[in-house]
């Protein structure tokens, strides 16, 4: 009896800590498709899961940070959604490809048209982002999420280094290391030319002349095989005669 009493409580112990987890995972968090490479350019998605049960979510609001600012910032549309993308001038222009840039997206604000996100959903919001800076290893951005019912939840504290998450842990994006340039391909890349070399020469050993000498070779060697053939029949009829 005291043995199946401990495994009950185990048992309810361990769901307990498995639907906290849950739920403190639950938050607004932001992914790359695929890499976002320090330097380059990338698709991003900043995920909303609805974490009440009588609200939905009707807004998002992201702010980038101001410290690494980004020259580009295209959304991409979402059904359902509209989309406001604001501007701040910069204390430091920054210098892309070239040119100088002096103001840069500090916020972009996603407001539901419609029902929003509802109770057991989520939704994610994507952006085209760069060019990402190459001198961290991680971008934070603050983001706010509002409910229909006027309720307001801030994911802007910043996790510690090496320590535990914070209850509302703002959305982080992992920056891999530089690709070879900014678009993820190297600079002196020959492969594309080597290539081409070896189509050229595949190209050049199947040329006609070539072929033409091939069939002659090939005709000479069965003359010489056919004469030695009837040769050795006549030596061979020869024999038997004798």
């Amino acid at each position: 009896m005291n043995v199946s009493r401990i495994a009950l409580a185990g048992g309810v112990a361990a769901s307990t800590v498995l639907l906290l987890a849950g739920t403190a995972s639950a938050h607004v968090s932001v992914q790359p498709q695929g890499e976002a490479a320090k330097g380059g350019y990338a698709t991003v998605n900043f995920k909303v899961p609805n974490e009440r049960d009588d609200a939905s979510t009707v807004k998002l609001e992201v702010n980038f940070p101001t410290d690494h600012p980004l020259a580009s910032v295209s959304p991409q549309p979402v059904a359902g959604w509209k989309i406001d993308v604001t501007r701040s001038k910069l204390a430091k222009p920054l210098e892309v490809h070239g040119k100088k840039i002096d103001e840069a997206v500090s916020k972009v604000t996603w407001t539901a048209d419609g029902k929003g996100v509802e109770p057991g959903f989520f939704q994610q919001f994507p952006l085209s982002v760069g060019q990402l800076p190459e001198d961290t290893d991680q971008m934070v951005f603050k983001a706010l999420q509002t409910y229909s019912n006027k309720e307001v939840v801030r994911w802007i504290e910043e996790p510690a280094e090496g320590g535990e998450e914070p209850e509302s842990p703002a959305p982080v994006l992992a920056l891999s290391a530089p690709a070879a340039d900014a678009h993820g391909a190297p600079a002196d890349d020959k492969s594309g030319e080597a290539a081409k070399e070896k189509t050229t020469a595949s190209s050049d050993d199947t040329s006609p002349s070539n072929s033409d000498s091939t069939a002659r070779v090939l005709g000479i060697v069965g003359i010489v095989v056919g004469v030695a053939g009837v040769a050795f029949g006549v030596l061979a009829g020869r024999r038997r005669n004798a």
